[in-house]
């Protein structure tokens, strides 16, 4: 049974932070000028198609949603915290959280039924806002993508209460105009028809009243905190039974089963075109966008990278912000142009963020042998000072990760522990959100 909230103190278990000599893999700087997007072409109907939901719908904001929470896990504070042993591999339980939160026994895929959803990105109120407070609340934010061979259901996020362990999931929707003229919309797939399956969103980031989630082969999927439509309060107009429709069908609006419905109001895309396959990494061109950070230092950028298994390496890079309106800054041209791009020290990453010239990686480790995973590690690494481009250090130090590490995100000064970093894990039975201290380091 889980319980609602846990608060431990446990003794600190020594990280190891010897300097590993990490061998870089591929081809040195990358070419800056691979890294720019466009607005979609539809930019513009997506926000109306929104707003013609919005006047069909009623919505909440974060605050109340969490307040209404449906689910309820575990969540621990203290050196040491861990909600999961099964997280850290027996051969080597060096790690040494501060904060973790567990999800109950359905989402962490230990109750015995079928695995639905996959975590990948995670995001934090310390990304969305200096300040590190969304009105009186500090919310964590997951992303998944859906694994259902019957119907798609696309990707979600989890809005989750770290102080009480409570917890609520958002399906998020691409909207559109039916045949019959109507506001609509379908599940998150990597093409918006029906032969497209559930987006991955490996990463995501809170930016003022914006999701930034990563759409792997184009770019950029952008949602609205000020659009949460509620099915459940919409009364007759909403569904919330029903798991296998999603959409307006006869005047009803359903979200498989969910109450809460967050739709794109815009979306970024390379340049240079989409990502043909995104099982196959390359190194150049057109980014893969695999997972994503966000760094305060400075001015404030989104931080993207690639995940390349084998022998290619792949890229990260950052992206500035308009701090003023929460959404991209803009070139003369109408674009948004990478300020930085940096060849990773190695291949495998699964999450990166930058903090100024310092940049953590992180990367997993897979099976060595059937239903046994490895840790992952946690890399410092550092960017060229000054630079737009280059190769990130080979150098670096290396803090023990759990087993199936995904997205990485920073937040400073976090509940007296100093700077930490905020991760997710991914495997069924094996899943964690928890936080290492920067410190960690040494």
């Amino acid at each position: 049974m889980w319980i609602r909230r846990v608060t431990t103190a446990l003794t600190v278990v020594v990280v190891s932070t010897a300097v590993a000599a990490v061998p870089a893999e591929a081809a040195g700087a990358p070419t800056l000028s691979d890294f720019d997007l466009r607005p979609a072409s539809n930019q513009a109907e997506l926000m109306d198609r929104v707003l013609l939901l919005d006047a069909q719908l009623p919505k909440l904001g974060v605050q109340n949603l969490l307040a209404q929470s449906s689910r309820h896990g575990t969540a621990m504070q203290g050196r040491g915290a861990i909600c999961n042993p099964g997280a850290v591999d027996v051969k080597e339980r060096t790690l040494a959280p501060v904060y973790s939160f567990c999800f109950d026994s359905a989402d962490s895929g230990t109750n015995g039924g079928n695995v639905e959803w996959t975590p990948q990105g995670i995001t934090t109120v310390a990304d969305a806002q200096d300040d590190q407070a969304w009105g009186t609340a500090q919310p964590l934010i997951v992303s998944w993508y859906n694994d259902d061979s019957e119907y798609v259901k696309g990707a979600r996020v989890t809005f989750i209460n770290p102080d009480t362990g409570d917890y609520q999931h958002v399906l998020l929707a691409y909207p559109y105009i039916n045949d019959s003229g109507n506001a609509t919309y379908m599940s998150l797939r990597t093409k918006q028809d029906s032969s497209g399956s559930s987006l991955h969103a490996g990463g995501i980031a809170w930016y003022g009243n914006y999701l930034y989630v990563a759409d792997t082969r184009r770019g950029f999927r952008v949602f609205d905190m000020r659009y949460i439509f509620d099915l459940q309060a919409a009364g007759s107009r909403g569904d919330t039974t029903d798991k296998t429709r999603i959409g307006r069908h006869d005047g009803v609006f359903y979200g498989h089963g969910y109450r809460y419905v967050m739709p794109e109001v815009a979306a970024w895309t390379s340049a240079a075109g989409e990502v043909t396959d995104p099982s196959v990494c390359t190194g150049t061109g057109s980014p893969h966008f695999s997972f994503v950070g966000l760094d305060r230092t400075g001015t404030d950028h989104l931080t993207t990278g690639e995940y390349c298994n084998g022998s290619t390496v792949g890229r990260v890079a950052t992206w500035p912000l308009n701090g003023s309106n929460g959404q991209p800054s803009l070139a003369a041209d109408g674009r948004w142009h990478a300020a930085s791009a940096f060849r990773l020290p190695v291949s495998n990453i699964q999450g990166a963020v930058s903090h100024g010239d310092t940049w953590y990686v992180q990367r997993s480790h897979g099976t060595d042998v059937p239903d046994q995973n490895d840790n992952g590690d946690l890399l410092r690494t550092s960017a060229p000072a000054g630079a737009s481009t280059g190769v990130l250090s080979s150098s670096t130090r290396r803090v023990t990760a759990a087993v199936g590490p995904e997205d990485l995100s920073y937040w400073s000064g976090f509940r007296g522990f100093g700077d930490v970093l905020f991760t997710v894990t991914e495997h069924p039975g094996q899943r964690m959100v928890y936080a290492t201290p920067v410190s960690a380091f040494g």
